[in-house]
């Protein structure tokens, strides 16, 4: 008896269910009123009932990425490819789940895809470029996303990217031009002043660049690496009083920016203070083991002070982070000269001859 009884209570629970007809209809009902888990399990009922409806299986991926379940959603969307590779908007929707993942390679093919059937979809265009700007993939990013920015002039955004990948493929004449496209809209873009003085600097127009930074610094005084990137200007023209007070206003922001307590010590090297330099350089590379200056630096002073051995880490250091360099090299072998070991020296001097003579790689 208790066992029947079990049975019934169990069969009584899932009646209301099992008379309850689940059609797109009421599906799409449960959408429109916002719940979205109750239209998930309606749509999964209809895919169960009819694993040949592609329909089905889009809707129940459009659901599922609405609640922000991508990876369920690109299963969804895959099945229903599978059955009607020719479903409106399924490619669309497949990219966009992945792309909002992060999964950028996977978003690629989706969205070429429809490019193939239909080039004038900017959409899908822009999609395209964004992924493959997320892949550092910058030359390909700027073919599609200069396209898209070209046929929507207003939107900053588009123009934004597309002019930092030209910045990050060193491509800075388009990176000028983008940057002035932003600025012309919206003067009073912190970003577009700072990046377009990077652009202005890959150029060599430093005093342009200047000009740019110091815009950027009066918009966002308190921004990261404004004042870090305008000394480093005023570094680069030898203007080293200028430049200390910029690194000094970053580390008030940033007490542990290691770009500007590393360029700080290299001020009083120059100012030919290596005792106040030595602390500087010392905290730069505790902070960071990739800021190469602070290591070029050490190896000076430690090659002054006759610490060869310490001389000898820090500039092999400055060599692994930039091997194409050739002054560290040639300060390494300097070092090997006064430690009485010739053969690694005329390895080191050998290294600069070979980069002296071929630019290209020691650029």
């Amino acid at each position: 008896m208790r066992n029947w009884k079990s049975r019934l209570v169990i069969l009584a629970v899932f009646l209301p269910v099992l008379a309850t007809a689940q059609t797109p209809s009421e599906a799409i009902a449960l959408e429109q009123q916002g719940k979205l888990a109750e239209a998930a399990e309606v749509w999964r009922g209809v895919t169960r009932k009819n694993p040949r409806d592609a329909a089905a299986f889009a809707s129940l991926g459009t659901v599922l990425s609405r609640q922000e379940k991508y990876p369920e959603a690109v299963v969804a969307y895959k099945k229903a490819l599978a059955l009607n590779p020719k479903l409106p908007g399924i490619q669309l929707n497949l990219g966009l789940a992945e792309f909002k993942q992060g999964r950028f390679t996977a978003a690629i093919t989706p969205f070429n895809k429809i490019l193939a059937a239909d080039p004038s979809n900017l959409q899908a265009r822009a999609l395209l470029g964004l992924s493959y700007y997320g892949l550092k993939q910058y030359a390909e990013a700027i073919k599609h996303l200069n396209i898209a920015s070209n046929a929507e002039p207003t939107n900053i955004e588009l123009h934004d990217v597309l002019a930092q990948s030209c910045l990050k493929a060193k491509q800075f004449d388009c990176a000028l031009e983008q940057f002035r496209q932003i600025l012309q809209q919206n003067p009073d873009s912190f970003s577009a002043h700072m990046l377009l003085g990077q652009a202005l600097d890959g150029l060599e127009r430093t005093p342009e660049a200047v000009t740019e930074f110091q815009a950027a610094a009066k918009i966002g005084p308190q921004e990261p690496n404004v004042h870090f990137g305008l000394g480093y200007l005023y570094w680069k023209s030898h203007q080293y009083d200028e430049a200390r007070k910029e690194f000094e206003a970053e580390l008030a922001i940033d007490p542990k920016h290691p770009q500007a307590t590393a360029y700080l010590g290299d001020i009083e090297l120059k100012n030919s203070n290596p005792d106040a330099a030595l602390p500087f350089l010392i905290k730069a590379t505790q902070l960071s083991n990739d800021v190469r200056i602070a290591y070029i630096d050490l190896g000076i002073i430690y090659a002054q002070q006759k610490k060869y051995s310490d001389a000898v880490i820090a500039l092999k250091r400055a060599v692994e982070l930039e091997p194409l360099q050739s002054d560290a090299h040639y300060r390494l072998g300097n070092v090997y000269k006064a430690m009485g070991n010739s053969e690694l020296a005329q390895e080191e001097f050998a290294k600069v001859r070979a980069l002296q003579n071929n630019p290209e790689k020691s650029r």
